[in-house]
């Protein structure tokens, strides 16, 4: 379990993280996994350099080994380390005490947070898309690290934790801005929190959250939110569109690091069942569509994509077509 302070000293706040010595960052959130079997790299490889029309969908597991916690992760996920679980969205919109509760935590883990950084699979997908293998990514992580990592043909289906928006007039600001107003408003305010969770937030008591005060929007005084869709919410119905839109353009479709147990995620990979698209599973444990996948791998996201040439041929396409069963358009000339 982390430990994490945020306390005022001579107007600079400090935020001290600390972590068990027998894990780095990159480890102590993901799962054990088997090591690297030769033939998975290779059918992998086989599977990319097949691909013209790439549609990868990530999820929190490419983002575990940048020291980020998941919810879903044998063993080390929050559902397997604690019994909290994420805030709902009726709840935050309702209440103002759950929304002050909220932000103090998050106030508190965000320098942690945002100063995450991409690992070597972000940096990966980032090369296929300037080489032209990737024709779009999909992720529902908030974590902006595929934005950080250069990605631009990018959808964030679930938004990002780096936006603000207030709930009355859809005012947008950065949240490094909001920070500050938090820094303003509660400066002799002091905690200490044990344990960090998905999505920049920590655990506090009661008594610590009371005395937090929470600004409002500096445009209309309304209630501030993260841009980020909360467990109970719907994804806009605009950005669903456009997602099935570039998953009927794709020649193939690659998961990286999600359990597709969310339908948000998992309804493009019915909709690319429905396009006959073949699908690779790059993921630790079980996911919901292993039956939909002509591969699956159980390797860490940043040990294995980076090993994959985005540019590399294969001049047996009969005998590997036989592998990998190919849509139309990636039969195509």
């Amino acid at each position: 379990m982390s430990g994490l302070t945020f306390r005022p000293t001579k107007g600079r706040w400090i935020t001290h993280l600390s972590r068990p010595r027998s894990c780095g960052p990159s480890g102590l959130f993901v799962p054990p996994s088997p090591p690297l079997d030769p033939e998975k790299i290779k059918e992998l490889q086989r599977f990319i350099s097949l691909s013209k029309k790439l549609l990868v969908m990530t999820g929190a597991g490419i983002s575990t080994e940048s020291g980020i916690p998941d919810y879903r992760s044998e063993k080390v996920g929050l559902y397997a380390r604690t019994d909290r679980r994420p805030i709902q969205h009726i709840d935050f919109v309702r209440s103002a005490p759950v929304r002050q509760r909220y932000w103090a935590r998050n106030f508190v883990g965000w320098p942690q947070f945002s100063s995450h950084q991409p690992n070597p699979a972000h940096w990966a997908l980032s090369n296929w898309e300037k080489l032209g293998k990737l024709h779009w990514l999909v992720t529902q992580n908030v974590d902006a690290l595929h934005s950080k990592a250069g990605n631009q043909r990018l959808t964030e289906l679930h938004g990002c934790m780096h936006r603000v928006l207030c709930l009355n007039c859809g005012e947008q600001t950065a949240r490094r801005v909001l920070q500050e107003r938090f820094q303003a408003l509660n400066p002799s305010w002091s905690a200490e929190a044990q344990g960090v969770a998905p999505d920049g937030d920590v655990f506090l008591t009661e008594e610590q959250v009371r005395s937090f005060q929470v600004p409002c929007c500096d445009r209309c005084g309304g209630p501030l939110k993260p841009d980020v869709v909360f467990f109970g919410d719907t994804v806009n119905p605009d950005k669903v569109d456009f997602v099935h839109r570039r998953v009927k353009e794709a020649d193939s479709l690659l998961v990286v690091g999600s359990s597709l147990q969310v339908y948000s995620g998992y309804r493009f990979i019915l909709t690319a069942r429905e396009q006959k698209l073949p699908i690779a599973i790059l993921n630790i444990g079980p996911t919901r569509s292993d039956d939909l996948a002509c591969l699956k791998l159980d390797s860490r996201c940043g040990e294995l994509l980076p090993l994959i040439d985005p540019q590399r041929q294969h001049s047996d396409v009969q005998r590997l077509e036989m592998d990998f069963p190919l849509s139309p358009a990636a039969q195509d000339p």
